[in-house]
């Protein structure tokens, strides 16, 4: 490591956005779990004139140079509606990335003294940029490849967050299970006895009325999860922007709505791991390779799909049909995946350490912890 001062700078042109991004590249070239994500989406992610995300939050972006080089990056941003849900003087820093220790501490250094400039309180990170994109940070499972839209760093992170004084807020798990066996014993009842309940409807998303379907799916979203810690609703706009990112992404076979006396009440939403179809790319789509992805898209034929997001109607929380409906989606999914995509496992998540009736779903399979990420906080 150079002897050479760490200074830090605002990120301001396009040239600093692509240091901004490209930096990940440096960090993560010798780890073999790291899979590239695409620049694309990266770029998009920071972009207030793509991400409706910035329509209530704010940001800055800083790169860390010793010696004219690129040694770090980190974000600092404040959002409305997390003062809102989460609580008031609750700042958020994230993005982050350094190839040393020094770097790591003079940015969450300057991620601190920016969050006090906009009246902040607390500092609470990884978080990037929102706790739908990439919350937390990888403290086990650093052996595995992350599945899409989960995260990936290096373990000496840990260390220099621990460094700068923060403590743990919340962990958050990723649960692996092997789908090939069919449900048994008390899941399997319960499967049973909900498809011969005429009250209740599984339903494939239909994709040629999927701004319906999507909006469907984020709404329940929004009200299965606003009792959870760290809920931040979806707007209207982020929730057709997600739709649109989502779509070419949404087999109909693997994304099921459930209807009670013709209401939607629940959902699962079940992917490929596109990070298995993405990680040859390097991160570049284009001039050729957006033409590999489109293929790969028509049929994709993953080992791993994952459940980013699940929900059942809050007015069900605590009854025995919440338990039914999401044992039936998964299993319904669950077949649907291993006879028309051959996958072999898939990966529920992220839970909440201490939402126990998630844990319970997850478990009653098998599935086990696979990554756990943790979310750090500190008094400012």
């Amino acid at each position: 490591m150079s002897n050479a001062p760490v200074t830090i700078r605002p990120v301001v042109t396009k040239a600093d956005r692509k240091q901004f991004v490209d930096l990940a590249w440096e960090v993560y070239k010798d780890d073999p779990a790291w899979v590239p994500p695409l620049k694309d989406e990266v770029h998009g992610l920071i972009d207030p004139k793509k991400n409706p995300w910035f329509g209530h939050a704010r940001a800055q972006l800083w790169l860390a140079e010793r010696g004219g080089k690129v040694v770090g990056r980190i974000s600092a941003q404040v959002d409305q509606l997390v003062l809102e849900h989460m609580g008031p003087g609750i700042g958020h820093w994230g993005m982050f990335e350094a190839l040393d220790g020094v770097a790591a501490a003079a940015l969450i250094a300057q991620a601190e003294e920016w969050l006090r400039g906009e009246g902040m309180t607390r500092s609470m990170g990884p978080i990037s940029l929102s706790i739908w994109d990439e919350p937390g940070l990888l403290i086990s499972g650093f052996e595995q490849p992350p599945m899409v839209m989960m995260g990936h760093h290096l373990a000496a992170y840990q260390g220099w967050i621990d460094g700068a004084g923060y403590a743990k807020a919340k962990d958050l798990l990723t649960y692996e299970v092997d789908i090939r066996p069919p449900a048994e014993g008390v899941m399997a009842r319960l499967v049973a006895a909900g498809d011969k309940n005429p009250r209740i409807v599984l339903r494939p998303v239909d994709k040629s009325k999927f701004e319906r379907d999507s909006a469907i799916i984020l709404n329940l979203l929004n009200d299965a999860w606003s009792d959870n810690w760290g809920y931040v609703p979806l707007t209207p706009d982020e929730i057709a922007y997600a739709g649109k990112k989502l779509k070419p992404i949404i087999f109909p076979e693997m994304v099921l709505i459930a209807e009670l006396d013709g209401e939607p009440v629940a959902f699962m939403l079940t992917i490929p791991d596109i990070n298995d179809l993405t990680k040859d790319l390097n991160g570049e789509l284009f001039p050729f390779n957006f033409i590999k992805l489109l293929w790969r898209l028509r049929k994709p034929r993953t080992a791993r799909v994952r459940v980013p997001l699940m929900g059942v109607a809050k007015k069900l929380h605590g009854t025995r049909m919440a338990g039914q409906l999401a044992f039936m989606l998964i299993e319904h999914i669950r077949r649907a995946i291993v006879a028309d995509f051959g996958a072999t496992h898939g990966e529920f998540g992220w839970i909440l350490e201490d939402n126990q009736g998630m844990m319970s779903i997850a478990e009653l399979p098998g599935a086990k912890v696979n990554h756990t990420y943790r979310i750090y906080e500190k008094t400012l």
